[in-house]
């Protein structure tokens, strides 16, 4: 964090300073959350969770050497601190006016599905010519976005953030804080029906993001999801689409045009393509598998062009980029492939995952897991993944969960289908099951929802 005084934190989130006049214009460390990770000289915020109330850490935090501390209470003990009403709503406001003091360009990442994987394909892509700063780990909500914002610091140009949200009203306020230059949105998928109903309410929850678009802020959309080629205008400008199976010229003439062509998947070595930006074309390898990630090259070629990059640079960004664990990420042990892609899960990226394994060479195993917040359909959604399991060749099909039982029946009652299916009550049983199956040549898809916590059997795969 950088040159940012208590001054400057109280004004922003409408704070009232306890403290010596001195330490006003003394510019803090850093921002804390976590008592364990506070800097000298930082500023604390505690957080009033479900389990612990980070205002019971305060006194330790002051007398490690903090500089100061919010606070939704007044303070019998010395040390400078800033009273406010909320202080998770005075994280977001601190963070907003950071985001602003810094200066860099945002670009502004949301959708139901896929929102990481871009991320990480764009900054692979701006990387190539600008000092990016990145959202890590699955810090993209209320709490997780102020404290990526924070991390940014004087060498960085350009941050990609990313934006998750579960319901109306959340996407407000995070691109309140991003106030994006640049927004990408990647579909409209099955994700968080339980509040937001249907895909036309998850459109009208994603879309709020266009409220913040700083300036002549850029829109870049997928022209091939059906709810985002709705999207005509925003704040008086064209969309940018990019697209795979719709016709190019649906949006424009080839010099307008951004979309793939020529695609060839190399099973799990990844895609060749011919990339066309802008009456421009090129060959590029994607080096990792899933035509998934055919969106998202394309996605990344829009920004990049957007910043003023070559075509060559954007390329060579494309071909560079690496996965991340939970993430479609390919791990080698003994003779095994295991695709780790168990960070999250939901229909639609279910299937991606499902399309990816099938193209591996040798005996095909999917582990599979609940997936979370689906709302009333969530039988109906886990029997069609089953299905879909069942129609892709899967050659064993092995799950636990109670929604994953509809899954297994419905792959059981696929027409045709040769899938050994087995549904496991328990997870350890599961990982037993699963260890004792396996053999040289085969290739494994692990994938829930987080809570299903599937990251302890890749590690047990793996180990």
């Amino acid at each position: 964090m950088e040159h940012m005084t208590l001054k400057q934190i109280a004004s922003s989130c409408s704070g009232i300073y306890y403290g010596d006049e001195k330490s006003l214009e003394t510019e803090v460390a850093g921002i804390a959350i976590d008592s364990r990770k506070m800097k000298p000289g930082g500023l604390f915020i505690p957080i009033r969770g479900e389990r612990a109330d980070g205002h019971d850490f305060i006194p330790s935090v002051m007398e490690a050497g903090a500089l100061a501390c919010l606070s939704e209470q007044k303070r019998k003990q010395a040390g400078p601190y800033i009273l406010v009403e909320s202080t998770r709503k005075a994280l977001r406001q601190i963070a907003a006016c950071y985001r602003r003091l810094s200066g860099v360009r945002v670009v502004g990442i949301t959708g139901s599905v896929g929102k990481t994987s871009t991320k990480e394909m764009i900054a692979s892509v701006l990387g190539q010519k600008f000092c990016v700063h990145k959202t890590a780990g699955n810090f993209n909500n209320e709490i997780g976005l102020p404290l990526t914002i924070f991390d940014i610091q004087k060498e960085h140009e350009i941050a990609v953030l990313e934006m998750g949200i579960s319901d109306f009203g959340e996407m407000h306020r995070l691109a309140e804080i991003a106030a994006p230059d640049i927004c990408v949105l990647t579909n409209i998928g099955l994700c968080h029906l339980e509040n937001l109903g249907n895909r036309d309410g998850i459109l009208k929850a994603k879309t709020e993001v266009f409220d913040h678009l700083r300036g002549e802020g850029i829109v870049i959309l997928n022209g091939d999801d059906d709810k985002l080629a709705l999207v005509h205008e925003v704040n008086g400008k064209k969309p940018v689409y990019y697209t795979y199976r719709e016709p190019p010229s649906k949006y424009g003439s080839e010099s307008e045009a951004v979309y793939a062509s020529d695609v060839k998947l190399l099973g799990l070595e990844g895609i060749r393509m011919v990339l066309h930006l802008y009456g421009r074309k090129r060959e590029v390898t994607i080096p990792i598998p899933g035509g998934h990630n055919i969106y998202n090259a394309l996605a990344a070629a829009c920004v990049g062009a957007a910043c003023g990059m070559e075509l060559d640079e954007i390329c060579n960004g494309i071909s560079q980029i690496q996965t991340i664990d939970g993430r479609s990420n390919l791990i080698q042990k003994n003779g095994v492939t295991v695709i780790d892609d168990c960070y999250n899960a939901n229909p639609v990226s279910m299937r991606a995952s499902l399309d990816v394994l099938s193209q591996a060479a040798g005996r095909k195993i999917a582990v599979l897991g609940d997936m979370g917040e689906l709302g009333t359909d969530e039988k109906q959604l886990h029997a069609g993944v089953g299905s879909y399991a069942a129609r892709k060749g899967i050659d064993l099909l092995y799950c636990t969960g109670p929604l994953s039982k509809e899954l297994a029946e419905a792959a059981k009652r696929e027409p045709g289908s040769r899938t050994v299916v087995r549904h496991f009550d328990d997870k350890e049983d599961l990982r037993k099951a699963v260890l004792s199956e396996i053999k040289k040549g085969d290739t494994l898809l692990i994938k829930a929802s987080h809570f299903m916590k599937f990251n302890e059997l890749v590690a047990a795969l793996t180990s």
